[in-house]
């Protein structure tokens, strides 16, 4: 069987991952450290599974693959950028790696609200600039807790959950808006997006990204949030619009955001984000630790091996 990798840099940036358990000792690995978006064709050529990580796949480009191709991989969680229509059309499998990275992206979400509660992106500013003020004059930058604050989570699925844990062992009140809300346990309570919103001092958002999520946070939804209140993505970019948050970070309508994915990624140089002094940005390093990717090719051998079996393992089509 011939597998191929499309953009395998996009994992192994930094090549501490082996590829190679992801093929049996009669397959063929082809490895592609990049992939221009929408050109796969020629690189796919006789494969049966193709791998990627978050390359836009539209209806067009699934039906213009090889006949060969049976098996699409996403080698993450989050799989909108495959087109599943087009994949039901062909008849091809589609797979994900779900929860590889739940612990690791809860702690960056929890990293970002440390951070924006110490206005930490100020105090590294000013020591870059050599600016001691802190040390020598006392000139503490704002500074709150986050115990007994009150987190809203929206999405309650494994990154959501792994987040009210630690939130919650840091004397954290918890809300959590899902559209499968769970039974309320002790310090979580589930409610509308509009609860969540008007009293949370975090919100953190955790949903996936689809039609009904797209723009979830514009310029009506964060007018509900408290001038108080930190706004944190570590989900998908899209989740949020933009615009409308530089403008009510802008005009201080919510204390600060914390954003490790952006609407469109790279993030311009030329963005606004960049340039205010309540925001923290980070590359989408969320899912990126070694660990996080070390389990993901895991996963991503466990659907390689299922589908050579004929079983659907970790399916999402």
């Amino acid at each position: 069987m011939k597998i191929v990798v499309l953009n395998g840099a996009k994992v192994n940036y930094d090549g501490a991952i082996d590829y190679s358990v992801l093929a049996g000792p009669n397959d063929e690995l082809v490895i592609y450290d990049t992939c221009k978006d929408h050109e796969y064709n020629a690189i796919s050529e006789g494969a049966e599974i193709i791998i990627s990580k978050e390359l836009p796949m539209s209806y067009e480009d699934i039906m213009g693959l090889p006949a060969s191709v049976k098996m699409i991989a996403e080698a993450g969680t989050g799989y909108n950028n495959i087109n599943l229509d087009a994949c039901h059309d062909r008849g091809i499998a589609v797979t994900n790696v779900p929860a590889y990275s739940s612990e690791r992206v809860a702690h960056t979400a929890i990293m970002l609200m440390l951070m924006l509660s110490s206005t930490m992106q100020t105090q590294v500013s000013m020591l870059a600039k050599s600016d001691h003020s802190n040390f020598d004059k006392h000139l503490m930058v704002p500074h709150v807790e986050m115990n007994y604050k009150t987190m809203g989570v929206v999405g309650g699925g494994n990154i959501g959950q792994n987040t009210i844990a630690i939130a919650r062992a840091m004397k954290m009140n918890v809300l959590v808006y899902d559209p499968f809300p769970k039974e309320d346990s002790e310090g979580v309570h589930y409610c509308s997006l509009e609860e969540v919103l008007k009293n949370a001092d975090y919100v953190s958002l955790h949903c996936p990204l689809n039609d009904k999520t797209r723009h979830l946070i514009n310029k009506d939804t964060l007018a509900l949030m408290k001038p108080t209140a930190f706004l944190v993505n570590t989900a998908r970019g899209p989740l949020v619009d933009e615009a409308a948050l530089i403008e009510a970070l802008k005009a201080k309508k919510i204390a600060g955001a914390g954003l490790d994915v952006q609407e469109v990624e790279p993030l311009a140089a030329s963005s606004e984000l960049f340039k205010l002094d309540n925001v923290v940005l980070t590359p989408h390093m969320g899912w990126k630790g070694f660990e996080s990717r070390q389990r993901l090719v895991g996963i991503l051998k466990e659907a390689v091996e299922g589908y050579k079996a004929g079983q659907k393992v970790h399916r999402v089509d």
